[in-house]
Formats: C-alpha cells, structure tokens, sequence
C-alpha cells in the first residue's frame, strides 16, 4: 500500500507533459572554446574540458565559487573567508601559481602577479558559461597554466528589453543584490550586470563587501565583422581572519571569538578589452585583442602575526599592477584533411610594485586579542621594489584528419618572458640588488580524437608545460634572496586519456586517466636551524582518474 500511495504522490508532483520532454528533445553538439581557443566540437578536443552551461550558473547563483565549481569532477575549490579560495586540479591545494584563470579568453591577471584568489575579482554570478581545462595547457595559453585553466564567460546582450533584480537575504547580515540590464538597437548590443554583496559573518572579524560590475557592448560591423567591448570592475573589502584559530578553551565556549582586530584586505581590479573578428572570405578569420588591466591589493593578514622574541610581529603589504596586452590572432580551413591552421601571438607589458613594512604587535595577555600595532623603526625586513615583466609569446596549431572519425592536433608556444626589477632599498640578505631576469620555453603538445560512434568518442594526448617563477619567488624571498634570483621556470610533462559518450540528452559519461611529472619545482630547503634558500629542487608526480557522471531524464529533474 506504501509503494502504491509513493506512485501516486511522485505521478502527481510530475506531469505527464514533463515525461514527453524527452521527445522534443533536439540534440545539440556539445561546443568548447577554451581548449583550442576556437568554437570547436568537444569530441574534437584533445583535452579534459569541462563545461558548466549558462542554465546551471543561473540556477544556482553561487554566493562563492565553490559552490559552482565543485561540481566538475576532479576540481576542488575551498573557501578562505569572503570569496577567497584555493584550487585543487590534479594539483594539492596550494596558492602557488600553477593555474591560469581567464575572463572570455583573457587572463585575469599577468604573469608574475599571481594571487590564489583572482576568482572574487570576477563577477561569477553573472557569467554565461564556465569552462575548465584538466591539466597543462601552457602550449596554448603560456606560463602559470599547470594545473588547470579557468574561463568564465561573460553574457551576450540580449535582443529584447530585459531587466532582472534579484535581492537576497540571510542570516549573520548577509544579502546580495544582482541587477542585470540588456537590449540591442540595430547594431549595437548592451549588458550591464551589477553584484553588491555584504556579509557580517558568524564570528568577529568576517567581515566582507564587495560591488562588481560588468559592462559588455556588442557590435557589429558588417555580416563578417564584429567587435565585442567588455569593461569589469571589482571592490573588495575583507577582514581576513574569519578562520584565524583559536586556543581549546575559547574553541569549545565562544567560538564566535576572534583574537584579532585589525586585520584587513583591500581589493581593486579594472579591465578593459575590445575583441574585434574579421572573415576573410568563407574560410579564414582574423583576430585581435587588444585590453588593458590595474590592479591593487592592500593587505595586513592575520596568518602574517607571528612569535618574534617576548614579543610578537606581523607585516603590512601593497601590489599594484596595471597591464597593457594584445592578443592576435589569424586561422585558416582547408578542404584537404578538413585541416585547420591557426597561428597567434600574445603580448603582455605589466609594470608593477611591491611595499612591505615590518609590524610590531601588541596583545593583551588577559584577553589574547592582538590589541593595536606599530611600524617597525628597523627596515632590515622592509620591502619597496618596482618589477616590470614584459612577454613575447608567438603559438601555432594544426589539426587535420586523415579519416573521417580521426582527428589530429599538433601545436607548440614559445614564451619569452622576462623581469625588470628595481630595488628602492638597500640591497641585503633580504633584499636583492636591482637586476633583469629572462626567460624563455617551447611547449609543444600533440593530441588525437577519435569518435568511435556518433555518441562516443576517445582521445589521447601529451603537453609540455612550465611556469616561471613569480615576483615574489624571485624578489621577495627574505633570507634566500641571494638564490632565489637565480631560479630557474618549473617544467612539466603531462599525459592523459580518456573516453566520452551519451545517450541523446538524458545520460553522459566521461572519464579521463592522466599522468604529470614536474620537474624543477621552487623548494625552500634549510640547511642549518634559522637558515633558508629557495632552490629548484622539486620533482613531484601526479596522476589519477576523474570520472563524471550526468543523468537528466527530464528537463526539470537532473544529477551529476
């Protein structure tokens, strides 16, 4: 009688019309931009690509990126406090620069100027679409993008008139406001999307604001010409220390206590680019982007108090950056082996800068809160550097098929990359002396698909990848500073197979094995107590499986 009633219920709760989605059902290709950096079948893709669809982003409207982007396998976000985070993609959770993340095929950030964080400095919950790449992809997209790359997607304007408001409200002060606006008038295509977010937190010191917008202006020329215009802007402010640990006693009967009350993160970050096409005839297209980028970073963490002496210490810092870059970009068909041949060049000129002042902290022994602080009058650990990094980077790919269900893709990247770096301070064991560093790597890659039927496809492939050492491994590496100026870029071969198939809309199954070694990773060896170098002694592996799973048997109802 229980079973016949569950019948029932779940036959009442779904239509019968939501039964006979299934046969309406069109089914469409799956389409990936970031693997090639062109529109291109997904079976067709060498690579690990996962994509989460405009629909899901909307759905779900993720408060933090984790909540949107854990859902890919293999990918593993966790929350810092705010919208901060570290990544996890066939890599341990670590804040080294070992992934790339872009905003509509744009690195959010230059090379050298990496923060774990640079997600919050994007409008996630307006974005049309997310795509990541598993694994090296330096070969297309250059230094840093080790372990994965992330792209998110901005909306195209709409045709009609469309406004949406969503306010929302919650607990421990917390609401958010997302306001989207869009129209086109002949030529011309407009969307606004504005993201104002506060929460009071939990416990003391978990404060966090912040306001994005983004404004993108779609243009069009003619029927083989267009330009699209993306402006983002993002304010943050943050207490850091929201996870800041606490003693056993205070844990178990106020673990709203916070022992800091001072601690800070200010955050600004402007982007502009023009993305304009031009079709040269049926078979060719032309490509350039031109974009500009500043960003600056206040910060005083509370994982930067330590024990120094009787007493204890912390540090104050400030990064700024702004960007100059031109991405180009030219690709041609040929009828013969349904071959494709792209050829590109990016540029990259950041000037930046760094301030660090040494803190002295006072706490009260009665309260252990870390009271108020000074400015250390010793500048031996101070910091104050200009660095300029400058990158040439030319890349080509081919793809061809020798048979019609064989695809092949070969392509290399070759980086140039180099720093300018001044020191506003005296040179010491800290600080080194003003110099220039340059760098420069091949990174081929080869790879093959093959669709073994219409809704079953495997593939196979090998890429080469590296990341140079950053700003702050080169210049900012306290006791090893006279080593770490002669580090040298990490290097990294991976491999990876793996197999994807469906069943019309309602079933997809994909699974990917892989293998990466690095080579040369940034070390901090101690050869004696209180003595450090930083040195490329590292050699790690990384392997494993990642397996995906989607079931939707209706439109309304689905699992991953």
């Amino acid at each position: 009688m229980k079973r016949i009633m569950l019948a029932i219920l779940l036959f009442t709760l779904f239509p019968v019309s939501a039964f006979s989605e299934e046969a309406d059902i069109i089914k469409l290709e799956d389409i990936v931009v970031t693997g090639t950096r062109e529109a291109e079948p997904l079976k067709e893709t060498p690579a690990t690509v996962n994509a989460i669809k405009s629909e899901e982003v909307k759905d779900v409207k993720a408060t933090h990126p984790s909540e949107i982007m854990n859902r890919i396998p293999g990918v593993w976000i966790n929350s810092t406090g705010g919208e901060g985070h570290i990544t996890s993609i066939r890599q341990p959770l670590t804040t080294n620069p070992v992934y790339l993340y872009l905003e509509d095929g744009i690195p959010i950030r230059s090379t050298g100027f990496f923060n774990h964080n640079a997600l919050y400095e994007v409008n996630m919950p307006a974005a049309d679409r997310i795509e990541v790449i598993k694994g090296t992809g330096t070969a297309l997209y250059g230094s840093d993008a080790i372990g994965g790359t992330i792209n998110i997607m901005t909306k195209a304007p709409s045709l009609k008139p469309e406004i949406e408001i969503n306010p929302e409200v919650g607990q421990y002060d917390w609401y958010r406001l997302l306001i989207s606006g869009s129209n086109t008038w002949g030529d011309d295509g407009f969307r606004l999307d504005f993201n104002s977010t506060h929460s009071g937190g939990w416990r003391e010191r978990k404060l966090y604001d912040r306001y994005s917008s983004t404004l993108r202006w779609d243009h069009n020329f003619s029927m083989t010409s267009s330009a699209k215009t993306i402006i983002a802007y993002s304010n943050i402010d943050q207490e850091t220390s929201g996870g800041a640990p606490l003693t056993k006693a205070d844990y178990d009967n106020r673990p709203w206590y916070n022992y800091n009350t001072f601690d800070y993160r200010k955050v600004e970050a402007f982007r502009l680019s023009t993305t304009v096409e031009k079709e040269l005839g049926e078979k060719a297209l032309i490509s350039t982007i031109p974009y500009i980028r500043w960003n600056r970073m206040d910060l005083l963490p509370e994982w930067g108090i330590f024990k120094s002496g009787a007493g204890y210490a912390g540090y104050e810092s400030a990064t700024q950056f702004y960007s100059l870059g031109l991405l180009t970009k030219y690709r041609r068909d040929f009828e013969p082996l349904r071959s494709r041949f792209i050829v590109g060049v990016d540029l990259d000129y950041s000037p930046g800068s760094y301030q660090e002042k040494r803190l002295i902290v006072s706490r009260d022994a009665a309260t252990l809160k870390y009271t108020s602080y000074t400015y250390d009058t010793n500048t031996a650990n101070y910091y104050d550097y200009d660095a300029t990094f400058a990158g040439v980077s030319p890349y080509t790919q081919v793809e061809f098929s020798p048979v019609e269900r064989l695809r092949f893709t070969v392509g290399a990247r070759y980086d140039d990359l180099s720093y300018d770096y001044t020191n506003n301070l005296s040179t010491s064991t800290n600080r080194p002396a003003s110099t220039e560093k340059s760098f420069s790597h091949l990174s081929p890659k080869v790879g093959a698909t093959c669709a073994v039927t219409d809704d079953v496809s495997v593939f196979a492939s090998y890429n080469n990848g590296f990341r140079i050492p950053s700003t702050g491994d080169l210049f900012k590496a306290g006791g090893t500073a006279t080593t770490a100026v002669d580090l040298n870029p990490i290097k990294v071969d991976s491999y990876e197979a793996g197999l994807r198939s469906k069943v019309g809309a309602i079933f997809t199954f994909d699974t990917t094995v892989y293998y990466m070694e690095k080579k040369d990773d940034i070390v901090t060896y101690k050869p004696a107590t209180g003595d450090s170098q930083r040195l490329n002694a590292g050699k790690t592996t990384h392997k494993g499986i990642e397996i995906g799973v989607d079931v939707q048997p209706v439109k309304e109802i689905g699992m991953n």
